[in-house]
């Protein structure tokens, strides 16, 4: 079931994404090489408590960290260790926020030092692959435009889609329905509506769209080692058009 959110509903899911981009932003300022994975853990979790928040993710099926930060061919779900960061390395930073009832989910993929030209030319079309999706988000049209415009520039850039991953709606629950794939074809799929709120966030891969999970059961990973990148928004659908709540005005 899709629950349709009212004005005062989103105005309470954008301040718990407010705390997600507020944190996102402080940790893309912590990243340079030598910083490990654990220590950028620790800062989320502090800043969210200073906050008055709770980590979204932190024991949500047994997860036991309160950020996700997934590295090179890592897509998702990575978990923060003693791992040092290095120089030409790219880390997707995942991070949700449960604040007075609602939750906030957001990523970016940020690069450490100085990064090769494909890796940056990854997350420019990932980042951008997002801009379009959103941009799809208007009460009337289908699900499927979303999809479908993100797929579209992706694969214009020589990239994939994950199949296996997607976005999803979020409010009083951190996943909801519908859920977001980021492939797709336009004019199909459910009715887009006001008060529909989505977590949008491509993830994309330089090589082939295939993935796996590693044996901690958590981190998923490219199935050919090359290079991934996510990108993700929490919108809102109103009549006005898509509003993105984890953005700071």
């Amino acid at each position: 079931m899709i629950i349709l959110k009212r004005p005062e509903e989103i105005e309470k899911i954008k301040k718990s994404n407010i705390i997600v981009a507020d944190i996102l932003s402080a940790l893309k300022e912590k990243i340079r090489p030598g910083v490990t994975t654990l220590e950028l853990n620790r800062h989320a979790e502090e800043l969210a408590n200073k906050k008055g928040a709770k980590p979204a993710f932190k024991g949500y099926r047994g997860y036991p960290f309160a950020l996700c930060t997934s590295v090179n061919s890592e897509v998702v779900h990575g978990m923060p260790s003693n791992r040092v960061l290095r120089s030409g390395d790219i880390i997707s930073l995942d991070f949700g926020a449960y604040y007075q009832g609602y939750y906030g989910d957001a990523a970016i993929t940020v690069p450490v030092g100085d990064i090769e030209e494909k890796a940056r030319l990854l997350l420019e079309t990932t980042e951008q692959s997002l801009q379009d999706g959103i941009l799809q988000a208007r009460a009337g049209d289908r699900l499927g435009n979303i999809s479908a415009a993100v797929q579209s520039r992706v694969e214009a850039a020589g990239f994939s889609v994950v199949r296996d991953f997607v976005g999803h709606g979020i409010g009083k629950s951190l996943h909801e329905e519908p859920q977001v794939p980021n492939y797709g074809v336009s004019g199909r799929g459910v009715e887009l509506k006001s008060g529909m709120v989505l977590a949008i966030e491509p993830m994309v891969n330089a090589g082939t769209y295939k993935v796996r999970v590693l044996s901690d059961g958590w981190t998923v990973v490219t199935e050919d080692g090359q290079l991934s990148a996510h990108f993700e928004h929490t919108v809102a659908i109103t009549d006005e058009g898509p509003v993105i709540l984890s953005l700071r005005n």
